[in-house]
């Protein structure tokens, strides 16, 4: 919307032409009383830019916590699995032990065949959870990195 003046004058008679109140006064008139007649219509159209640039304000915050939530979610999942491997790995190193000791038993005649190969059959399961928590580890330096940006869709 623009607010312009004009002048002129116009008249019938040519010997009104002179006097200019009545002509000045309707081209003026036209043009500063068309912004108070919209009036209402410029406070809504003002409003409304205002409320879409709080809304993009509050969609912005909004990425930005779910961004920082997601890095932090996944850097205390590093943290869980690095003891979860740490705990693992104590558990291979002892049921590799305890094969150990299980041989030396079953060479003694103190123990059966059976509980070596249990003790086995153990040691292996717990190396296999060992490389499958060491997996998720990778997944999760993944996932991390895919949280601060990058990576692929």
């Amino acid at each position: 919307m623009r607010l312009t003046a004009g002048v002129g004058l116009n008249a019938f008679d040519a010997a009104l032409l002179t006097e200019t109140p009545a002509s000045l006064l309707y081209t003026v008139a036209g043009d500063l009383v068309a912004p108070l007649i919209n009036r209402n219509a410029i406070k809504a159209v003002y409003a409304n830019a205002n409320a879409h640039q709080i809304q993009a304000v509050y969609d912005y915050e909004r990425t930005v916590l779910n961004a920082y939530v997601e890095v932090v979610n996944q850097l205390s999942n590093i943290s869980n699995l690095r003891s979860s491997y740490d705990l693992r790995a104590q558990q291979v190193a002892t049921l590799n032990s305890s094969i150990t000791i299980s041989s030396n038993l079953f060479r003694s005649a103190r123990a059966d065949y059976m509980e070596v190969l249990l003790t086995q059959r153990d040691a292996l399961e717990s190396r296999f959870e060992l490389v499958e928590t060491r997996k998720q580890q990778m997944n999760a330096m993944v996932n991390v990195y895919q949280a601060l940006g990058g990576g692929w869709k």
